[in-house]
């Protein structure tokens, strides 16, 4: 039994043994060239050390290349809380929640205010306190192999709760699992209380199609200097105070956005985006 834990984790397995002159494809490879080094990686174990290759009473070839398939497909996924529902992602959406300015009042004559991000799954209720995780699992099960690759879906996250605050600093870091059919980000703020529900102090939408697209189209950002690849624009169907440009910055690809808070009488956000797809 291998067990690969992540990503970064099958690479240290899987190209182990890379020939001395192989290149990994880059952003300017062609399908073909990135689809021949995944056979080689996965389905052919080229780079894999001879220990630990794939055998069972099956067919070899049947298997590696069901695995092959699973991994060029992305990561298909059943959700264990609807075991129906087919889902897959595409990568990790990291929120740096910054700051808020000027938030409502909800207490006496403060909050005690919190963020809560959601992507998929909408929030039907005041949450609480935690991350809404779903676990899931992709194998290849064989005879006498099963190869597990396991990640956590997050579909909610939120910052801690910062007392007696209207312009609090979280610098907080949150994650969000992206699906390949993604939509908007829900952004909620809240004011936390211990007797009674919370209460609502203002909501946006962020969307994040400028920011995959402008990433997906260069590939991998480590191979490209700090530059600006995208902007998502101020407009009155959305809640920017200004426009959003997506950049990369030290190899990575990352969007400032400020937001004015909708369906409140005041109140903005200042968030940092980074996307991590999964295939890095």
């Amino acid at each position: 039994m291998i067990e690969v834990g992540g990503n970064s984790s099958a690479n240290a397995i899987y190209e182990a043994y890379i020939p001395e002159g192989y290149s990994k494809p880059g952003p300017d490879s062609t399908h073909d060239e990135r689809s021949r080094f995944i056979r080689s990686k996965y389905e052919l174990q080229e780079f894999l050390k001879s220990s630990l290759r794939i055998t069972s009473r099956k067919s070899s070839a049947s298997i590696q290349s069901s695995f092959s398939t699973k991994i060029l497909d992305s990561f298909r996924i059943k959700s264990s809380k609807e075991p129906e529902t087919v889902v897959e992602y595409i990568g990790l959406l990291k929120v740096k929640v910054v700051k808020g300015i000027n938030l409502a009042i909800r207490d006496m004559l403060t909050s005690d205010p919190y963020v809560v991000l959601t992507l998929g799954k909408q929030i039907t209720s005041v949450p609480v306190l935690q991350v809404d995780e779903v676990v899931i699992t992709i194998g290849l099960d064989g005879d006498s192999d099963f190869i597990p690759l396991s990640i956590k879906a997050l579909v909610t996250s939120q910052t801690a709760v910062i007392k007696s605050n209207l312009n609090p600093v979280w610098n907080e870091e949150l994650m969000l699992s992206v699906p390949q059919n993604f939509g908007p980000v829900k952004l909620q703020v809240y004011d936390y209380d211990t007797f009674s529900a919370d209460d609502i102090m203002g909501e946006a939408e962020i969307d994040i199609q400028p920011l995959i697209t402008s990433a997906m189209v260069y590939g991998d950002p480590e191979m490209f200097s700090n530059m600006q690849i995208g902007k998502w624009l101020k407009s009155q169907d959305n809640a920017l105070i200004e426009d959003s440009i997506v950049n990369i910055i030290d190899g990575k690809v990352k969007q400032q956005v400020s937001i004015k808070l909708q369906n409140v009488e005041c109140g903005e956000i200042y968030l940092q985006l980074e996307w991590l797809p999964l295939d890095q």
